[in-house]
C-alpha cells in the first residue's frame, strides 16, 4: 500500500473529508488530495500530525512507501546541513578575523616603526598560513555541503 492509499484509507475509516482532514493538520485539501494521488509527498512535521491523528506509527507510514522514505531522510539530511554550514563559515570568519589582525598590525609596524607581534610563541610557516589556511578550510567545507545536502 503506498502512502496515497494509506492516508485515503485511514481518512475514510475515520468517515473524514479531505477538506476536514486537511483542516485538522492545518494543510490545504488540494495538499490531501495530492497525497491521496501521489502526485506528492508530505513534509516530516506534516507527517508526524497524520500519524498522531491516525493513531498509527511513523514506522508504520513509512514502510509503506519508498518514495515518503526517501523524502524523510533527505529532509532529515537538511536538517543537519545548517549545523555544519555555521560550522565551517566560523573557521573561514576566524580566519578573516586573524587575516584582518595580522594585516593591520602589519600596517602599525610600517608606518609606527614598532615590532608587533601577534602569535609570538607560534611557528612562523603556521602563524603566516594559518589565516588562510582556515580560510580555505572553511570554503571548501562550506561549498561541499551545499552539493551534498541540495
Amino acid at each position: 500500500m503506498t502512502f496515497g492509499e494509506r492516508v485515503k484509507s485511514e481518512r475514510e475509516r475515520k468517515g473524514w473529508s479531505q477538506t476536514e482532514l486537511a483542516e485538522k493538520i492545518h494543510v490545504s485539501r488540494q495538499s490531501v488530495s495530492k497525497w491521496e494521488t501521489g502526485k506528492s509527498l508530505p513534509s516530516i512535521e506534516v507527517l508526524i500530525d497524520l500519524s498522531d491523528l491516525f493513531g498509527i506509527t511513523i514506522d508504520e507510514m513509512l514502510r509503506s512507501d519508498r518514495e515518503l522514505k526517501e523524502k524523510v531522510i533527505q529532509d532529515s539530511r537538511q536538517l543537519a546541513y545548517p549545523k555544519w554550514k555555521v560550522f565551517f563559515d566560523s573557521v573561514f570568519l576566524i580566519g578573516v578575523l586573524l587575516l584582518a589582525a595580522k594585516l593591520i598590525a602589519f600596517v602599525i609596524n610600517y608606518f609606527a616603526g614598532t615590532d608587533l607581534l601577534l602569535m609570538e610563541g607560534v611557528p612562523r610557516m603556521a602563524a603566516n598560513f594559518g589565516p588562510l589556511a582556515l580560510m580555505l578550510i572553511g570554503g571548501i567545507g562550506s561549498d561541499s555541503l551545499k552539493d551534498k545536502y541540495r
